[in-house]
């Protein structure tokens, strides 16, 4: 199993939740999350006023999935996220050694 975790502009979940639509897929989770990359965030005018929004407002949404479901799912990912401007975000991959659904006891994938 593997977890993929997206940091994704908030304005794609729309798009992010249409593409994993899938009867294969059980579940995800989105948490808010602030940060910056190559923005270095950016200037906002409120009231007539300037001023800088340093760390700029992301969503960061994980999932896990089988082995061999990965590379599908972070090129669907991967296709409904890109506008090809900078903030776009970033996908992370990385390894899950056990899941355990603790309401049934259920492990490993069958838990997913």
């Amino acid at each position: 199993m593997k977890r993929i975790e997206a940091i994704i502009r908030p304005s794609r979940m729309a798009q992010v939740r249409a593409a994993l639509a899938h009867p294969w897929l059980s579940g995800m989770t989105v948490s808010e999350a602030r940060g910056f990359g190559r923005q270095r965030g950016h200037v906002e005018l409120y009231r007539g006023a300037e001023y800088a929004v340093e760390l700029v407002p992301k969503l960061r949404v994980e999932l896990v999935v089988p082995d061999p479901l990965v590379p599908r799912m972070v090129a669907e990912l991967e296709a409904w996220v890109r506008t090809g401007r900078i903030g776009d975000g970033k996908i992370f991959v990385t390894p899950v050694d056990e899941a355990v659904r603790i309401r049934t006891g259920d492990r490993g994938e069958d838990a997913l």
